[in-house]
């Protein structure tokens, strides 16, 4: 993924604030404790994520270019940053969370076996992805988008070492208005204007007929997994 596509994906979803406050309400009560976001990007997610069970967040994001924004951000004292990957902490965590960050990843399993080396026993790996192979566009590839998932093809992603706990589908709206886009319209990317109607209506209507449906239909999947306790 090249800067410009990668700055793209950011600036577009920048100011879709309902949909952010939509998925960290859904997994609110698996971020606790240490907790660590990967892929942080411009570290746009950490107020979200800064409920009262957490005692201390890591941003930590590969590309400098992106942290060096990042950084230039105010957070406060209980957030830290790291210029790498998981991989480069020697920290474990109670909470690893991937923010529509692991579709990005060529070789997600190994992604997830380090998520699982680096969660504490009883810990809670989430990600957020893009949902539905059949919606893979030009718009996915231009953003660096490895793959969409379902949610087998999630699970079979994660470290078999995992455990289960939910796996959803989120924003059912969204997902018609995805389909109508790539049977009809077939825009290569979402203009300004869509991000705005989908963030100030769509998402308010999913978030509404969701629940109705059990959570199994959406254009993004949810899935958290948890590390046992020995």
């Amino acid at each position: 993924m090249t800067e410009d596509q990668s700055d793209f994906e950011l600036t577009l979803f920048a100011h879709a604030v309902n949909w952010k406050k939509y998925w960290a309400t859904s997994i609110a009560k698996y971020v606790y404790g240490s907790v660590a976001e990967v892929g942080a990007g411009i570290g746009s997610n950490a107020q979200l994520l800064l409920n009262r069970q957490v005692d201390e967040l890591m941003l930590i994001e590969p590309r400098e270019e992106l942290f060096s924004q990042l950084s230039a951000r105010e957070y406060p004292q209980r957030v830290g940053k790291l210029n790498g990957i998981l991989k480069d902490s020697h920290r474990y965590f109670d909470t690893i969370l991937y923010i529509d960050v692991l579709e990005h990843i060529e070789d997600d399993g190994d992604e997830t076996s380090c998520a699982y080396d680096h969660l504490t026993n009883g810990g809670h790996l989430v990600i957020l992805s893009p949902a539905w192979p059949f919606l893979y566009s030009p718009f996915d590839q231009a953003v660096g988008h490895h793959r969409r998932y379902t949610r087998a093809s999630l699970r079979a992603s994660v470290d078999s070492r995992l455990e289960t706990v939910s796996e959803i589908y989120l924003d059912s709206v969204g997902l018609l208005a995805s389909l109508a886009n790539k049977l009809l319209l077939r825009a290569s990317a979402p203009s300004d204007a869509q991000v705005k109607l989908w963030d100030g209506l769509m998402v308010r209507m999913s978030a509404m007929l969701d629940p109705m449906l059990c959570y199994t239909a959406g254009k993004t999947v949810v899935g958290v997994y948890r590390k046992p306790e020995f």
